[in-house]
Order: structure tokens, then C-alpha cells, then sequence
């Protein structure tokens, strides 16, 4: 199976992102790491760093940010910029799996939330493995579902927690085997 017409979008960052970035080069996937200048990554192949222009497109208010997630963002500059390449990550991929943990009110912890709640604004199918339940979930109809999703569209985003745990691991390494075939 020819695996090279799809594309991984992440940020780089440790945990969950880097974890999906290793399973896509081990499948033989194409991978775009967003990111900006002065931003550590974990994963450092395939980088995009996006220019003043670029994260000005992906600009948003740091109060609708708060709202939307339930949390307060102070208007950091660095902040900002994750924010900023989040959505250039959600905009490209169509496709978003987010590993996290899905709270009360249905948001997602931590700034991973910003992704899951681009995905809703964009109408991308949208896949979140909650770390505490062992469970995936997608977003259908206004609700968290479980499901056991695969990768069908062949541009995808994989974002998520840096705090990734070995079940959240596996869920990623099961993604992958169950949308492409085990490999070794």
C-alpha cells in the first residue's frame, strides 16, 4: 500500500505529537511540523516555521480563546504563536486526532483544547483519546461518542498532551495499524 499521499500535521512538540510524527515516518507517511521562530520542538524533521505574515492569518482573540475553553489565556506573545500555528495545523489537515482528556464540559485540557475546538469551528472529523478512560471518542452531532476511528482522509492532524501516557502511546500506534496495517 502506498502510504506517500498522506500527510501528518503537527507541532513538533513532545508527547503525543512527536509520538504521532514517529508513526507516520515509520509508515512511510509525509509529515509538516508547524512551527515558529525561538520554539522548541521535540521533533525537528519536516519543520515549516511560519513566518510574521503566516501566524497573523492564524491570529485570534485571546478573549474568544478563553471563552471557548473555558480558561483564561493572558496575552502572551508566545501564547499567542501556539495558538496561531494550531490553526495553521487544523487548517491544513482535515482529518484531527487529539490524545487528552476530555473534561465535564465537554472541552479538552490544556491548549490541545484550542485544536479540538478549531475542528468543531471547521467541521473536521474529530477524534480525541481520553488518557484517563482509555477510550476514543468523536465528536458527532454536538456530543462525545466512543468509537475506534481510523485515518480516512489522507491529510490528518495528530496534536495532543506533551504528559502522553503508555495507553495514550498505544492508542497512536493502534491508529496507525489499524488504518495502514501492522508493521514492524
Amino acid at each position: 500500500m502506498d502510504l506517500s499521499g498522506y500527510t501528518l500535521y503537527s507541532s513538533g512538540l513532545k508527547g503525543a505529537e512527536a509520538t504521532f510524527g514517529e508513526a507516520a515516518e515509520k509508515f512511510g507517511l509525509a509529515e509538516v511540523v508547524f512551527s515558529f521562530d525561538g520554539h522548541k520542538l521535540a521533533r525537528d524533521k519536516n519543520v515549516k516555521i511560519l513566518g510574521s505574515d503566516q501566524l497573523q492569518r492564524g491570529d485570534i482573540s485571546m478573549e474568544l480563546a478563553s471563552k471557548m475553553l473555558n480558561r483564561t489565556y493572558y496575552e502572551t506573545e508566545k501564547i499567542r504563536k501556539v495558538l496561531q500555528t494550531i490553526f495553521h495545523m487544523v487548517n491544513s489537515g482535515h482529518q484531527v486526532f487529539v490524545i487528552g482528556t476530555i473534561q465535564e464540559d465537554g472541552s479538552v485540557k490544556g491548549g490541545t483544547g484550542w485544536a479540538v475546538e478549531l475542528a468543531k469551528m471547521f467541521n473536521r472529523p474529530l477524534h480525541v483519546f481520553d488518557q484517563p478512560t482509555k477510550q476514543w471518542f468523536t465528536w458527532k452531532e454536538g456530543s462525545w461518542k466512543e468509537d475506534s476511528p481510523r485515518i480516512e482522509y489522507n491529510t490528518f492532524v495528530g496534536s495532543g498532551t506533551r504528559y502522553l501516557s503508555e495507553a495514550g502511546f498505544e492508542a497512536i500506534e493502534k491508529l496507525f495499524a489499524d488504518s495502514f496495517g501492522a508493521r514492524d
